[in-house]
């Protein structure tokens, strides 16, 4: 029995016998209608949370600080976006709205620092990607302006905790700025809470290469590398030259491209280097040093060889991802796993970042790389340090952001277990204190062919 005939056996029987088709029609029209405005509504994107408006407090869970102790059966309250207060029996002001949480956990919202969130969509369609210009040298393209706070990528990746994202562009050289952006809001303005992380610098190949894919020789990819080794300390060196002249004559002519550099010459913005292998990273840190600029390096898959280097200039690494296969053959299997916990081990400054090989779309998977991490030797404090407090401070976003504390953002997570593991289920999350709609395309996808097989098993039972 299809739908449509249940609705009018329903409605023109009742325990009387029947009722006039007029005001059967009337009411079949009436329900039909609610079900297609409700289909309506469940296609909607979801909607932005609205500005809090009055103090919450989050009861009886326990509260994962990441920068103290677990506060167990504890009270977070947050007013006008901030944390306010947190602890034990605090004395809650009028009008709050009490949310009881026992038996939950609560978590400060994730960060993943390895993204081109809003800026790419499906990567096999190229008319969904805005993530790189043209040239190799383009210090001045600015990630955040580009951000589609539309993007069905943001929902499913918020549903699993992550709440905060660096976004960046890609290409060339010099690809151009990141931004750290929280996933909920109505515009690129709202997303932002800080536009110039960093500066991304994808560092030359240092090994000569010879592979049967790769056109030309061994000597013709070392030929290349020096090229592009000395265009990129030409380009800094050009650029301070031009920062000069301007401090001598503020009135001269205005360059966007050699304006960008002036903040990262100066070190209030840092370089981001792209560096797997050994040798990038050891001339990355010596570029570094020779321009005077602070480095961070991002992906650092040998970074486990560097780590004096490392720690005698203070040089953070990006972990860009724990989910990849070792990069050569002699490489143990598990290595990649075991790379957070020889990091944790040998003092380095790191946090752990998603994969980035498949964009966005993989973000979400954020918690569980911090997990597995955790699982080959990783202590439990720093795998969640990794995914919160220690990206917001390699990033420069730790006064707003990456644990629990009085006069931070309010940007949470509420879950039923440990929030590294993959069974856990995030049942409530907050941005700056606003309620954030974790529905989002998958969930709505499995309620779409969830309600399939129920009609299907009552289709079967009705016969």
């Amino acid at each position: 029995m299809n739908l449509t005939n249940t609705l009018r056996a329903v409605f023109q029987k009742t325990h009387n016998g029947y009722v006039p088709m007029l005001t059967t029609r009337i009411a079949f029209l009436a329900i039909a209608s609610l079900l297609f405005s409700s289909a309506i509504l469940a296609a909607v994107p979801e909607v932005p949370g609205a500005k809090q408006d009055r103090p919450i407090a989050l009861v009886g869970g326990t509260i994962h600080t990441v920068s103290g102790k677990n506060i167990e059966a504890g009270t977070l309250l947050f007013i006008d976006g901030k944390i306010a207060a947190i602890g034990q029996d605090l004395a809650l002001p009028q009008g709050v709205e009490v949310i009881d949480v026992k038996g939950k956990h609560i978590f400060p919202g994730l960060i993943d620092a390895n993204s081109n969130m809003g800026l790419v969509e499906i990567n096999a369609v190229r008319a969904t990607k805005d993530e790189r210009e043209t040239g190799d040298f383009n210090p001045n393209v600015k990630a955040h302006v580009a951000i589609n706070p539309d993007s069905e990528i943001i929902p499913t990746t918020r549903s699993n905790g992550v709440l905060l994202c660096l976004t960046a562009p890609s290409g060339g050289t010099i690809s151009g700025q990141s931004a750290v952006i929280q996933l909920d809001g109505w515009t690129y303005e709202d997303l932002t809470i800080h536009p110039a992380a960093g500066l991304h610098v994808n560092w030359p190949l240092m090994a000569p290469v010879s592979d049967w894919q790769l056109a030309g020789s061994a000597k013709d990819s070392a030929n290349a590398r020096d090229k592009n080794v000395k265009a990129l300390e030409e380009f800094f060196n050009t650029a301070r030259r031009y920062n000069e002249a301007r401090r001598n004559d503020p009135a001269a002519k205005v360059d966007l491209k050699w304006e960008a550099m002036r903040d990262v010459l100066a070190g209030e913005i840092p370089v981001i280097a792209s560096a797997e292998n050994a040798n990038q990273i050891q001339a990355a840190v010596a570029f570094s040093v020779r321009q005077k600029v602070k480095l961070i390096i991002s992906g650092g898959y040998d970074a486990i060889y560097c780590t004096d280097l490392l720690k005698k200039h203070d040089v953070p690494v990006i972990l860009g991802g724990v989910y990849r296969t070792p990069r050569r053959a002699d490489d143990f299997y598990d290595l990649p796993y075991e790379i957070p916990s020889r990091l944790e081990k040998a003092g380095v400054r790191f946090c752990i970042a998603s994969d980035g090989r498949f964009g966005a779309s993989m973000v979400r998977n954020l918690p569980f790389h911090a997990g597995t991490a955790h699982a080959y030797g990783l202590s439990m404090e720093a795998a969640l340090r990794s995914i919160t407090l220690s990206t917001a401070e390699i990033l420069g976003v730790d006064k707003q952001v990456g644990s629990l504390e009085e006069g931070k953002d309010a940007t949470l997570v509420i879950t039923d277990g440990n929030v590294l593991e993959i069974r856990t289920q995030v049942e409530a999350a907050f941005i700056q204190g606003r309620r954030v709609d974790l529905s989002d395309r998958h969930k709505k996808l499995y309620y779409k062919y969830d309600q399939r097989i129920n009609r299907k098993a009552a289709e079967q039972a009705a016969k």
